[in-house]
This record gives structure tokens, C-alpha cells and sequence, in this order.
């Protein structure tokens, strides 16, 4: 992405991303409505899985596989429920997954689960959205969210509420926003400053960057320029530790930004991969992420029963057969509607509490953590309920 960079600046951007695999293209979300099927809770509840396997690429492959087995450990998990599993390939587009939803709703599925990509789960959720079948996609598309179409993954606005709540309560109260102008950025963009509000922060300035190295050298007068100005205390970043982000937290101090007066604020992990914890500049920057001690735990048990770690993202299906399973267990018949889903105490997942909206986004419980001495720390641990803190 960077050309002609000195050799630190080429290492600290070689860095991988997470978070895309889950896409973020725009997509047209299905008209609100709500509803879903009547159950037999005394019988095998069917269960469409809609994974990207048959896409052509290996990491597909690999991700299907996850989820799978993730779907499969969770079910082995429940007490007194019963699942009947069934797995359909969409190849990770979107007419594929459209005509898998529609053929496991005729198979009998009550609800699906998957799939991965916005565009597949859009379309998977206008195939059925006259069938009264809910589905609980993977993705973190909050553009595609609502009537029958969920979102379990990591939201945007979800990291962005949690981190601007802990700014305001650690006494900052005028914020500087840094993006990119794709769409990842844009929407990372509008979460802080829709978060900032809520929170009572004040966006003291906005700057957008070009995805290129000169694009990210020639912000950086405008930035500092910026917060001088407006005498902003913080700076949040929505670029990932792939991309800008190394850069901006290596010239920002040079260009007389100091860390310890503005604080750096990121929308996206700054541990992963390890190597980042090694950057001088990320030192002391606040970003969020799970609950560790859950999240470890089940990448160990995975392990033990898979012989690998799960992909990052396949613990995303354990948490939505937790959560069918959690109200199918309480014997209603209505357990897999829309107001079953949304009900407001939430389930229990894999890396801590989350809960589904009315809306068909989701909010979870995260940790704030830092960086000190290159190891993260963990500064405002992730509520266990949703009467905790950070909500």
C-alpha cells in the first residue's frame, strides 16, 4: 500500500488486518419488518449453517471449516436442546447464498446462521424475507442489518460507543477524527462521531487521508494543526495496524503531538499481530477488544478438540448457536423470533456478553485495554452484564 518507505515504516505496515474479512461494501438492507417461525422446542430445532465454502479460495475453505466445527463444539455444549445442524455452501457470493437460504428454509430451517459476507447476507436474508425466518449473519455490515437480518459480528459503532463512554468518563471531552476515505473509513468515521455525540464529546475537526504513504505525510501538518487549534485532548484513528496507523502514531510525535497530552485512540485492535505491541508509537494508545480470559479459552478448547486454533472469526458461530440455544432451552414455541433475539439480557458468547438489537446490529461487551512495555493491558475490563460498565 505504502511505496518507498524506510525499512521500519515497510516492517510496521506489512502488519496483517483482521477485521476486513468481514466486509464492509455497502449493501441494500431488507425493509424492516420482524416475526419468525413457531417452533417444537421438544424436537431437533433445524438449523441452517451458511458457510463460504466452494468460493475457489483457500481461505474460505479454511474460515467454512471453522465455523463449522465452532457451530458443532457449541451444540456439543448445550443442555437439554436439541440442534439439527445443516451446513449449505454459498461460495462467498451473494446469489449463491440467496438460493441456499431459500433451499434450507424449503429443507425446514427455523433460522439461519451465516453467512460471512455483506453482500451474501444481504442476499440471503431478501431470499427468505417473506418465509418468517430470521438470519443471523456473520457479518459486521451495519448497512445491511434490520427486519429479519442480524449482525453478529464486531460492529464499528458497537467499538465506537464503548471507547468514546470511556473517554468522556476519563474527563476528555474534544476529540480529533482521522480516517481514510474508502468505505471502511467512512463508516468507521461517521460510528466515532455518531458515539462522540451520545457521549458528549466534542468533534473538534475531521481529516481524511488518501490511501498512500504521501497521502498519509501530507496530514499530518493538518492534523497537528488541528488539535493546536481547537485544543482537542484526543485523536481517534479508524485505520488499522495493516494499514496508517504506524505511520500516523510514528509522525505524529515527531510533528510535536504528544501522546501524553492528546490521547491515541484507535476503532480497530492494536495486539493483533503481536509484532505491532513493538511500535514506540502505539505506547500508551487506547483501543478495545473481548474479554482475553474468555476468548482464550475457547481458542483452547477449540484446539483441543481440532487440533488448530479457530479462524478469528469462527467463534461467530458458537455465539449464535449459544444464543438459539439459550432460547430454545426456555421451552417457548416462539423462542426464534425477532423479539426473542432482541430480548435485552443477551447471551453469553465466546469472548464475553453480547446481545442483538432491534435494529439487527449488536452490542457487546469489550474491554478498553492499552499498550505498556510493548504487552497490552487492560484498563477498563468488559462488563459480565449489561448493567455494567460501558453501557
Amino acid at each position: 500500500m505504502f511505496a518507498r518507505m524506510s525499512a521500519a515504516r515497510k516492517l510496521s505496515l506489512r502488519l496483517f488486518a483482521l477485521l476486513g474479512i468481514l466486509g464492509l461494501a455497502a449493501c441494500e438492507p431488507v425493509a424492516i419488518g420482524g416475526g419468525g417461525p413457531t417452533i417444537n422446542t421438544d424436537r431437533p430445532v433445524p438449523v441452517a449453517l451458511l458457510v463460504p465454502r466452494g468460493s475457489g479460495g483457500a481461505g474460505d475453505d479454511v474460515l467454512a471449516q471453522s465455523l463449522e466445527n465452532a457451530a458443532r463444539l457449541a451444540i456439543g455444549d448445550l443442555e437439554g436442546v436439541q440442534i439439527d445442524l445443516r451446513v449449505y455452501a454459498t461460495a462467498g457470493n451473494g446469489t449463491q447464498a440467496a438460493e441456499a437460504a431459500r433451499q434450507a428454509v424449503n429443507d425446514g430451517a427455523k433460522i439461519i446462521l451465516g453467512p460471512v459476507y455483506g453482500e451474501a447476507a444481504n442476499a440471503a436474508g431478501v431470499a427468505v424475507s417473506g418465509r418468517n425466518v430470521n438470519v443471523l449473519s456473520f457479518s459486521n455490515n451495519a448497512s445491511i442489518a434490520g427486519g429479519n437480518v442480524f449482525v453478529l459480528g464486531p460492529t464499528f459503532e458497537n467499538t465506537a460507543r464503548r471507547l468514546t463512554r470511556f473517554a468522556s468518563a476519563q474527563g476528555k471531552s474534544n476529540v480529533v477524527i482521522v480516517h481514510s476515505i474508502d468505505v471502511a473509513g467512512q463508516v468507521g468515521r461517521n460510528a466515532i462521531q455518531s458515539a462522540a455525540s451520545s457521549a458528549r464529546l466534542a468533534v473538534a475537526g475531521i481529516v481524511p487521508y488518501e490511501l498512500s504513504q504521501q497521502g498519509v505525510i501530507a496530514t499530518i501538518p493538518q492534523v497537528r494543526d488541528t488539535i493546536s487549534a481547537s485544543g482537542a485532548d484526543s485523536v481517534f484513528f479508524t485505520s488499522t495496524t495493516a494499514g496508517a496507523l504506524p505511520l500516523y502514531t510514528q509522525l505524529l510525535p515527531e510533528a510535536g503531538v504528544s501522546p501524553q497530552a492528546t490521547q491515541f485512540i484507535g476503532l480497530t485492535r492494536w495486539d493483533i499481530p503481536a509484532q505491532t505491541l513493538d511500535l514506540p508509537g502505539v505506547q500508551g494508545g487506547w483501543f478495545a477488544m473481548p474479554d482475553p480470559g474468555m476468548a482464550e479459552r475457547f481458542r483452547s478448547r477449540y484446539a483441543a478438540a481440532y487440533g488448530a486454533p479457530p479462524h478469528p472469526i469462527g467463534g461467530l458461530a458458537y455465539d449464535g448457536i449459544a444464543a438459539i440455544g439459550a432460547l430454545v432451552g426456555a421451552g417457548k414455541s416462539d423462542a426464534l423470533t425477532g423479539a426473542a433475539l432482541t430480548q435485552g439480557a443477551g447471551f453469553q458468547g465466546v469472548s464475553g456478553i453480547f446481545r442483538l438489537l432491534p435494529d439487527g446490529t449488536n452490542e457487546r461487551g469489550l474491554a478498553v485495554a492499552t499498550i505498556e512495555n510493548k504487552r497490552v493491558v487492560i484498563i477498563d475490563p468488559a462488563p459480565r452484564s449489561f448493567a455494567g460498565s460501558g453501557f
